[in-house]
């Protein structure tokens, strides 16, 4: 049950006593008055440090962290922090004198969490340019690494979640937050939310327990903080779930958490199985913690290595991109001969390569190729290792998967990860190639955690009835008129399929007219906020569809696809008798290319993406056929418009890439509600099928 009645200063009192009766912390006091409140309280770390190492050491390291935790209204918070952690993680090497070898001061012992003095302090006032006081907080052998801010059960909880976001300005208490990991904020009726330094409002997590039983005799923020900041596992958070990505200081979400902690158990057993986490729940970044875990814990030996398998080469960029935005060191494999010879050898320790590498789609030439490499007494893979496997179906568990277990060695531990569902008549032939299921996160907890939106669907119906059969007929017998019987025939064979119906210039103005509509009125459109895909059956009707926009004036849009705009590719295709399809393909492309100052397509598109990605207002469109649809996070698309028959995977694969949350705050008219699908090829029943299988 709630206290909603409770006063602020009464629930703070109850979880005061809570830390100390259920949880073992040190109850220093209440600071409100008390002189020289610091983030680095030097009494408590030297009490902590003494017998440990000699006074002088003691003394050397104390400066050091005081001055990496050192700030003034100028220095980046976030660069501080991170050198502060980085401290805090490993160690600072001093030197007692100028000829003595460096030792290493730990100022937490990570392996022993009970051998750490754990205390809290309430109402520290913080004197800086102007004075704060954070309700409760949290110090590991003196060195402030949270901060709780409670409130009563009738205010929200987003209102402790501004005050310490405010904190950490420089007018109020940023030198404080320098060596702060967690920022807390909870209350009785929405339990407790946390988050690290700088970490923006919209994405702070709310914790939740796998598997937690309901009670309704239990006060879920008193449950939610023994389960938070219970000493092994505050001590394992730090540790092993914080990373620094691309500027952005991040915690792992609690699926991601509980995902990791499940696979460890599985590897530590020495078993494989699938980790089936939904799209646009962190996936990669499980990845790298588990990685991360892989390399410095060798749970498999010292000569542990890991593999990062993908089977689409831009999901495997997307993995060496994911691993150096976080500063870990990690190789993706040019070629086959590349892969093969990396095995060989003891290093690299962790790599990424395509599936692809380890043979081609040739059974014949696959068998050949494994023979050699297992009749070549010089080749033989070293060291022990974990094999990642992104997207564990479609070749990933195929012919090419067995040509990667017969070349690695037999203990190698295969763990998949997938967001996509597996269909039922897939399920068997993944639980046999990878185990069982490691963890899951379904689509359904993720949009109720908040993790990603759910998705809103729309049939719209573009009329594909040709009025005039006679005068279409009629007019093609004239524009073939003596024309050899061969080429007419093929030309009418193909007039007639439905494909080169719904080709029809008429068709594709209406749904370029429809999509404009959308961009004049649709609020996260029409204000430039967010941003759309389009999906083309092909890439000539993706490039008709790019022709039609940019004389429409809707000129913030571009192709992606296979397609490379080359000579060769047209280099048979005059006929003499106006443009064939690859030619007109060919021209539109070279036109768009022209456009934006491109010299290829290769370039080309790495400019569209990071458009599209970080400047919706410039990039509003993208047409694709395939590309995109998988591995592509961007927060600002929005709608995705299908005229394409899609199914199973690819159609579920394809309608997250419009579910993930951005940054806007919620009471912004023009916050992203949901991602949006817009069908013009009658999907449902596909949509429908492919979700219930």
């Amino acid at each position: 049950m709630s206290i909603v009645g409770e006063s602020e200063r009464g629930g703070q009192n109850r979880i005061v006593q809570l830390f100390q009766e259920q949880l073992g912390y040190t109850y220093l006091g209440n600071w409100e008055y008390r002189e020289g409140n610091s983030n680095i309280e030097e009494g408590e770390v030297r009490k902590y440090l003494h017998g440990k190492y000699s006074d002088e050491l003691i003394k050397k390291a104390l400066a050091a962290l005081k001055k990496e935790a050192h700030i003034n209204s100028t220095d980046d918070l976030y660069a501080t922090n991170k050198e502060v952690y980085s401290m805090l993680r490993y160690g600072t090497a001093q030197k007692v004198e100028a000829i003595s070898k460096p030792e290493t001061v730990h100022f937490i012992d990570w392996a022993n969490p009970e051998n750490n003095h754990f205390a809290i302090a309430e109402e520290v006032t913080i004197k800086n340019a102007k004075e704060r006081r954070p309700d409760i907080v949290l110090y590991i052998n003196g060195i402030a690494i949270g901060v709780l801010e409670l409130k009563r059960a009738s205010v929200s909880v987003s209102e402790g979640i501004r005050q310490n976001l405010s904190n950490q300005l420089h007018l109020f208490n940023k030198p404080f937050f320098t060596t702060i990991q967690l920022i807390l904020a909870g209350n009785d009726s929405n339990g407790l939310y946390y988050g690290t330094t700088q970490t923006e409002e919209k994405f702070f997590l709310k914790w939740k327990e796998d598997n937690d039983v309901y009670d309704p005799d239990e006060l879920l923020l008193d449950k939610q903080i023994v389960q938070f900041c219970h000493k092994k596992r505050i001590i394992e958070f730090l540790h092993d779930f914080v990373i620094f990505d691309f500027g952005t200081k991040k915690l792992c979400r609690p699926n991601q958490y509980f995902g990791i902690k499940e696979a460890q158990k599985y590897i530590s057993r020495k078993q494989g199985g699938i980790i089936w986490h939904t799209q646009g729940s962190g996936k990669s970044l499980t990845m790298v913690w588990l990685a991360k875990w892989l390399m410095e814990n060798n749970p498999m030996g010292t000569d542990q290595r890991v593999l990062i398998v993908t089977d689409r080469t831009e999901l495997d960029e997307q993995i060496e991109g994911v691993f150096l935005g976080v500063g870990e060191t990690i190789t993706k494999t040019k070629s086959s001969a590349d892969l093969m010879n990396k095995l060989n050898q003891t290093s690299p320790r962790l790599m990424c390569s395509l599936v692809h590498k380890f043979g081609n789609n040739n059974d014949k030439a696959i068998d050949e190729f494994i023979k050699d490499l297992q009749n070549d007494k010089n080749f033989k893979p070293k060291g022990k290792f974990v094999v990642f496997i992104d997207e564990c179906h479609r070749t990933q568990s195929g012919d090419l998967h067995d040509a990667m277990k017969k070349l690695l060695p037999e203990s190698t531990i295969f763990i998949g990860f997938t967001g996509t569902p597996l269909l039922k008549k897939d399920k068997k032939k993944s639980l046999e190639v990878f185990g069982s299921y490691i963890h899951t996160y379904k689509f359904d907890e993720a949009v109720k955690d908040g993790v990603v939106l759910d998705l809103l669907y729309e049939a719209r119906d573009v009329t594909q009835h040709v009025a005039d059969q006679k005068g279409i007929d009629e007019w093609f017998e004239l524009v073939t008129k003596g024309m050899n019987p061969l080429p007419k025939a093929e030309l009418k064979q193909q007039w007639g399929t439905m494909q080169k119906l719904l080709s029809t210039k008429s068709r594709l103005e209406k749904i370029v007219f429809d999509i404009k509509k959308d961009f004049l009125r649709k609020p996260r459109l029409a204000n430039k906020r967010g941003n759309a895909i389009l999906v083309a059956r092909s890439i000539y009707e993706a490039c008709r569809y790019y022709e039609i926009f940019v004389n429409n004036n809707f000129k913030k849009c571009a192709i992606i696809t296979s397609y490379e705009p080359t000579e060769s590719s047209i280099k048979i295709e005059e006929t003499g008798s106006g443009e064939t399809q690859k030619k007109e393909q060919f021209e539109i492309y070279q036109r768009m290319l022209r456009d934006y100052d491109k010299k290829d397509a290769e370039s080309f598109e790495a400019f569209a993406k990071e458009k599209f990605k970080k400047e919706p207002a410039q990039m509003q469109l993208l047409i694709v056929v395939d590309k995109l649809l998988t591995g592509f996070d961007a927060v600002h698309c929005t709608y995705l418009y299908i005229d394409k028959k899609m199914q199973d995977h690819g159609l579920f694969q394809a309608i997250c890439r419009t579910n993930r949350l951005g940054k806007e705050e919620e009471e912004n008219p023009y916050y992203k509600e949901f991602g949006y699908i817009v069908d013009y090829h009658n999907l449902l029943q596909n949509l429908n099928k492919s979700i219930t299988d």
